[in-house]
């Protein structure tokens, strides 16, 4: 069975990661399970445990890191972000496609796990646009804004340990790019080749 795609979407905090994710799971043309993250942070107005994340305390996630049920985690802005490990191994070898919307430290930690996958970069038009998105979101003090604004100006420059790049300007732009670009990936001879290989042994018994 052809194996599926790992797909990450990361960027900087306020850019926009969770309103395109939801959007592209709107899209009637797609079939990606989503990989849900875990937090310690509290959830925001709206978000549903089990859904958008799975909200735990810290004892429970320091419980997962020690037992090795990461796959990765990051601490940020003084909160947990990590990634379940099973559930996305045990969903690639079944050959359905994973998405994974994350950190830019707990990507690049998967990256170093996991190179196959197709890694996207969502970032804003300019740091403007990504402070007004979080003053917008009216859930932190300016103080808190502030730092996530510097912080995003140096994740900005990790960009260069991604496959492909996508501008937030539009969300229904973000996500047609996104959708593309696993168009691409489905393409890339690793990921066809062993498939054929199989066929040759097939017809070489």
């Amino acid at each position: 069975m052809k194996r599926g795609v790992l797909i990450v979407l990361s960027g900087p905090s306020g850019v926009g990661k969770g309103t395109v994710r939801k959007a592209l799971f709107e899209e009637t043309d797609i079939d990606f399970q989503y990989s849900i993250s875990m937090t310690t942070r509290n959830p925001r107005e709206g978000e549903m445990n089990g859904e958008d994340y799975f909200f735990v305390t810290r004892e429970e996630f320091e419980k997962n890191i020690a037992e090795g049920n990461m796959l990765e985690y990051a601490e940020y802005v003084g909160n947990y972000y990590g990634t379940p490990k099973t559930f996305i191994d045990d969903t690639l070898a079944s050959g359905r496609d994973v998405f994974l919307e994350i950190e830019v430290q707990g990507a690049l930690q998967v990256k170093e796990k996991m190179p196959e996958g197709a890694y996207i970069f969502l970032t804003p038009p300019d740091l403007d646009a990504l402070k007004e998105r979080l003053v917008g979101r009216g859930t932190e003090d300016m103080d808190v804004i502030d730092k996530r604004v510097n912080t995003a100006a140096s994740e900005i420059r990790m960009m260069a340990n991604y496959d492909y790049a996508v501008v937030n300007d539009e969300v229904e732009n973000a996500v047609q790019r996104i959708k593309d670009i696993v168009k691409v990936e489905r393409l890339r001879v690793n990921r066809v080749l062993p498939e054929y290989i199989a066929m040759i042994e097939e017809i070489d018994k």
